[in-house]
């Protein structure tokens, strides 16, 4: 008598290696369960599950996985070459982000250098953008947000966008900028008081507003350096 193979719509939803990310995170899965969603589905005679495990259990672990090769990967019997590659793209960027070094984060030290970090990017732009780098207490930059897209005024750019993001990532300071699509970047009233209602609010909360730079055609204009900040 054969036995029927488990798919994953036979187990309980609280059991299902997706719906479990998505309720409890993927610290909750173990790691055969993190390859089941990567490898997504099973083969006519197991389950994914199955099939992650006997896998897990080929390479001994993970250790001998994050060495393994497209080869040794697809000789595995229910693994071809597109699931192969999944596994092995989601190795690559678990080791990029382990070599990730904190001091290759760029490091505002001046107006010139928060000008240069986004001039590319922002002087072609045909719209205002209002973007804010979020900074490290050695000035490294550890994220950048366009905040809003639009005409600038103090009603529309709300500190609480602005801040929000600060205490999300830890941030001990942030610089604010804009660009102006006319080239020039001559501050006008809305551009100061927008400063100075950040500059306020961060006084509040303990996250220092360092600048307001304005993005024009290869020339910025710094609101510190003017005395609003």
């Amino acid at each position: 008598m054969s036995t029927k193979t488990l798919m994953i719509r036979d187990f309980p939803q609280d059991e299902r290696p997706r719906e479990r990310f998505i309720l409890h995170g993927p610290q909750s899965l173990s790691n055969h369960e993190l390859i089941a969603i990567l490898l997504r589905n099973g083969t006519k005679d197991e389950s994914v599950l199955q099939l992650a495990n006997r896998m897990l259990t080929h390479f001994e672990g993970l250790r001998q996985l994050k060495s393994a090769t497209l080869e040794e990967i697809t000789e595995i019997k229910g693994i071809g070459t597109a699931k192969a590659i999944q596994i092995l793209a989601a190795v690559e960027i678990g080791r990029r982000i382990a070599n990730l070094n904190f001091t290759d984060r760029y490091v505002i030290r001046s107006p010139e250098d928060g000008a240069k970090y986004v001039m590319n990017d922002m002087r072609f732009l045909t719209q205002e953008h209002f973007v804010c780098l979020y900074l490290n207490t050695k000035n490294q930059v550890i994220h950048k947000q366009t905040v809003f897209i639009g005409s600038l005024n103090a009603s529309i750019v709300h500190p609480r966008e602005v801040f929000r993001e600060a205490l999300k990532r830890s941030a001990a300071s942030v610089i604010a900028l804009h660009n102006h699509p006319s080239g020039d970047p001559s501050p006008s009233r809305e551009d100061i008081e927008v400063t100075k209602r950040l500059v306020e609010c961060g006084k509040i909360i303990g996250i220092d507003l360092l600048d307001h730079l304005i993005i024009g055609e290869n020339k910025f204009v710094s609101l510190k350096e003017k005395g609003y900040v």
